[in-house]
Parts: structure tokens; C-alpha cells; sequence
């Protein structure tokens, strides 16, 4: 098909790619700071009740939640809300200290990142539909501005309930931030490039962790964070500006003239000076050709609606299901470890970054299906060994929590890449918003079960180490895409 051969020629090296990757991968360099940002922004001070027996506060029961209501006693009262004194010499301000999220008020602190990750959810459902219907680059540019005024606003919120609100909103902005800029880049992108230039926008992705530590390290007022970290955004848009529409896109919504104007200027980017060797006839016959194989425009039914598509969509949900679920239960438990949190995001996003180079290898040469499942094995299996751990080796638990974190990374990557070559185009952003739905949901419901550890202490870990294994399994009975086209219908889908 000349439409699927017309970027083939081209090197990853070609001005135009090379100017698109390095503009569509500078956005997600900052998503990872506002996915984890509440490891800094709500992390939890040292506090106590302040004592109504003494000045100086020396005569504390060990309960922070508590205080003695006399000297003469051991019993304790409730610490009612504004009378707990925190420690501010290493968080100057975060939305704990200054709404006082703890004890009866612990849960709202859960709320706060639960109701960003739903926001997250909601992206996905919306932003991948919207895509498919407006195009990637519109809906794209639409979703940096989200982050960046959202992101603002939760800065500057006067309360709790405003705080929440404006997280939500900017988590919708960063899933349709991140769906349409990763598929915009894969379909400009010649195919055999495609796990090299995924790996380099997901390595983007987890560079985020890095900075994400290095400035909460600076500014440590959560104010001042959430302001640091939102305002690049509104930059962002100019270099997403520069980068054309997918031209496979315009082609299968009527608008070739478009389409072929977007290849020429790749063409003349890239030294040609008589542009592309497809014409508008060609582009006109093939959009002809698919529309006649299409009943009706597609709609999100159409993932489950024919055998193939509804095997895709079953089992690539189960998998960013399962490989979101541990990661964010990993992600955000790391104050279990007693270190520095610093230095533990540091860690966490240097493993990842080293572990996501590995992937591009077995990506490349061995299969997409296969790297998926194998790095969601590898982590299940790793969250298994570390119940045999002993409580006191501390840096053996930490080790091999590192390698399980980074292995969902390195799955979530591949997976990624995987997800954009087996949907079709005119449901490929569609299809990735729905897996992405299946992945935050994932977010959503780890707190859920961290809260198993109540009947047993090894009930968490067990449950975070069955998941990916059970669901990394059913990866291997879905199509090998390397080294394929990308597929435009459902009716190749189903051919396939």
C-alpha cells in the first residue's frame, strides 16, 4: 500500500523525524513529576498534638493523634483539627501540614491522588474518542494547555476541595497529553524505528522521576512545587505547534488535500525538493478503497464488536491493568523503606531509565508481544521473592522492589508501542485511551488493595505479585507486530 510505504525510506535521523520525536518527547518530560507528585506535596511531617498540660510540649503520649488531659493520669483525648504542630525544618509546606491531613483526616490525603488518577481515567475515556474524531494534534495541544492552567490553578487553591478539583482536571489533561502525543509520534515514525523512538519517549517519561526529586529537593513549600512543575506547559504548545497532523489521519477522514500537503513538507524538511512520491490520487483511491471495506464510521463499540478487535481489547486491558496496578502501589509505598525519599525517587528513576535501554534491545529483535510479557512476569515473580525476604534486610527489599518497579516500567513502554501497532488507525487513539482507562483504573483500585494487609501483613505483596502473571500470560496469543504496517480498518484487523 503506498500510504503505508510512505515514510519507510526515510531515516530516524531525517531532519523532519528527527525535529518531531525531540518536539512531541520534551512534553513528557515533565509527566512523571505531576503523576508522583504527592510523594513530595502530601508527604507527612513529623507532627503532635499540641499539649494543653504544658507549655513546651514535653509531656506527650506516643499516639501524635492524642494528648493527656491531665498529669495526674494516663488518659488521652482526641486531638481536635487545627491543634497538631508539625515539623517544617525539611517540608516547609505541604497540603498535609497546611490542611492537616492526618489521623481522622488521613483519608482525605488518599482522596487527593485518588481523585487525580480518576481524572487520569477520564482522560482516557474522553481525550482517545476525541482524538479519533478530531485529530491527534488538536485534542494534543488542547491537553498541554489543560496541564498547564489546571496545574496553575491547584497551586494557587484556597482549599482542599479546590485543590482536588484542579488535580482531577490536570490529570484528565496529562492521559490525553500522553495518548495522542506517543500515537502521534509512532505514526510519523517508519516502522522499523518504532521501538527505538518508544523507548526514547518512555525514557522521557520515567527522566521525570529524576527531576520530579531534584526539584522538590529545592523547593520544598508544595505551593511553590505544583507552580514549578505546571508552568513549563505553557511552552510546551509552541514546539507541538510545529509538528503536522497525521497524515494517515486527514487521509481517512476526506482530507487528502491535507494529508498530501503534510507529506510534501516532511519531503522538502528532508532534502527531497519533489516532495513525496504519493500523489492525491493515490492518497484519494485508498481512502476510497477503505471507506467502501467500512460499513459505518467507527465508534468505541467497534473494540469489542468483531472477534479480533475484542481479543485485543480484552487482553491488552487485562495488561495495563495489572502492570498499572503494582506500579503505582510500588511508586507511591516508599516511605516504607525509611530512607530518604530523595533518594529513593532517584533510585527508582535511574533503575527504570537503565532497565528501559533493555527493552528497546528485546523489542526490537525478539518480538513486541514477548517483551510485554516477559518484563510483567519477571516483576510478578520478583514481588513474589521478596516475601522471602527478612524484615531486617532492608536493602535486599529495596533491591528487589527497584527491579519489579522498573520491569512494569520497561512493560508499560513496550506496551505502549504495542498497543498503537495492533489498533487500526481509525480507532487507533480510540483503542489506546480505553487500555489507558484499564491502566488508571489500576491506579485507582491499588490503594484498595493495600488495604488487605489488614487480615495479613503478606496479603498486598501476594496480590501485586499474582497480578501481572496471571494477566502476562494471555499477551502471547495476540499477533507479533514486528516489523508490520500499521493497519488503517477493522476489516485489516480482522484479516490479519
Amino acid at each position: 500500500m503506498a500510504l503505508s510505504d510512505a515514510l519507510e525510506k526515510d531515516s530516524l535521523f531525517s531532519p523532519f523525524q528527527s525535529i518531531t520525536v525531540t518536539f512531541l518527547s520534551t512534553p513528557l518530560i515533565l509527566v512523571a513529576t505531576h503523576n508522583l507528585m504527592q510523594v513530595f506535596t502530601a508527604a507527612v511531617p513529623p507532627y503532635h498534638c499540641q499539649s494543653n498540660l504544658t507549655l513546651n510540649n514535653s509531656y506527650l503520649p506516643k499516639d501524635p493523634c492524642t494528648r493527656y488531659i491531665s498529669l495526674q493520669s494516663n488518659d488521652t483525648e482526641p486531638c481536635m483539627y487545627g491543634e497538631r504542630i508539625y515539623d517544617l525544618s525539611l517540608y516547609t509546606s505541604t497540603i498535609v501540614s497546611e490542611w492537616d491531613l492526618v489521623c481522622e483526616r488521613e483519608w482525605m490525603k488518599e482522596l487527593a491522588q485518588s481523585t487525580y488518577m480518576a481524572g487520569v481515567l477520564v482522560g482516557a475515556i474522553l481525550y482517545g474518542s476525541l482524538a479519533d474524531r478530531y485529530g491527534r494534534r488538536t485534542i494534543l495541544l488542547g491537553c498541554l494547555l489543560q496541564v498547564a492552567t489546571m496545574g496553575t490553578g491547584a497551586a494557587f487553591s484556597p482549599n482542599f476541595t479546590a485543590y482536588c478539583i484542579f488535580r482531577f482536571l490536570t490529570g484528565m489533561g496529562i492521559c490525553g497529553l500522553i495518548i495522542n502525543d506517543l500515537g502521534l509520534t509512532i505514526e510519523w515514525i517508519p516502522k522499523k524505528y518504532r521501538p527505538t523512538v518508544s523507548t526514547a519517549q518512555g525514557t522521557c517519561l520515567t527522566f521525570g522521576q529524576i527531576i520530579l526529586a531534584a526539584v522538590a529537593y529545592v523547593i520544598t513549600d508544595w505551593r511553590w512545587l505544583q507552580l514549578a512543575l505546571s508552568l513549563p506547559y505553557f511552552i510546551f504548545p509552541i514546539f507541538v505547534w510545529w509538528v503536522p497532523e497525521s497524515y494517515r489521519w486527514l487521509a481517512l477522514n476526506k482530507r487528502s488535500q491535507q494529508a498530501l500537503w503534510n507529506l510534501n513538507r516532511a519531503a522538502r524538511i528532508n532534502g527531497e525538493k519533489d516532495g513525496t512520491f504519493i500523489t492525491l490520487e493515490m492518497l484519494t483511491y485508498e481512502n476510497d478503497k477503505n471507506l467502501s471495506r467500512a460499513s459505518s464510521k467507527p465508534t468505541p463499540l467497534d473494540l469489542f464488536r468483531t472477534p479480533a478487535m475484542r481479543k485485543v481489547t480484552i487482553i491488552l486491558s487485562m495488561s495495563w491493568f495489572s502492570s498499572s496496578f503494582c506500579f503505582f502501589a510500588l511508586a507511591m509505598d516508599i516511605q516504607r523503606f525509611g530512607f530518604s525519599l530523595y533518594l529513593i525517587q532517584v533510585i527508582f528513576g535511574t533503575s527504570e531509565l537503565l532497565l528501559r535501554i533493555l527493552s528497546t534491545f528485546v523489542a526490537a529483535y525478539v518480538g513486541r508481544r514477548f517483551s510485554v510479557s516477559i518484563f510483567l512476569l519477571l516483576s510478578g515473580v520478583l514481588i513474589l521473592c521478596s516475601l522471602a525476604i527478612p524484615s531486617d534486610l532492608i536493602l535486599l527489599q529495596l533491591s528487589a522492589t527497584t527491579l519489579a518497579k522498573g520491569f512494569l516500567g520497561s512493560s508499560i513502554v513496550c506496551a505502549y508501542l504495542y498497543t498503537t501497532e495492533l489498533f487500526p488507525t481509525v480507532l487507533r487513539q480510540t483503542g489506546v485511551g480505553f487500555t489507558n482507562m484499564m491502566m488508571r483504573l489500576g491506579a485507582v483500585v491499588a490503594p484498595l488493595a493495600m488495604m488487605t494487609k489488614v487480615y495479613a501483613l503478606f496479603l498486598p505483596l501476594v496480590i501485586f505479585g499474582l497480578a501481572p502473571i496471571v494477566f502476562g500470560l494471555p499477551i502471547l496469543q495476540l499477533p507479533e507486530t514486528l516489523n508490520s504496517q500499521l493497519l488503517d480498518t477493522v476489516e485489516e484487523v480482522e484479516a490479519r
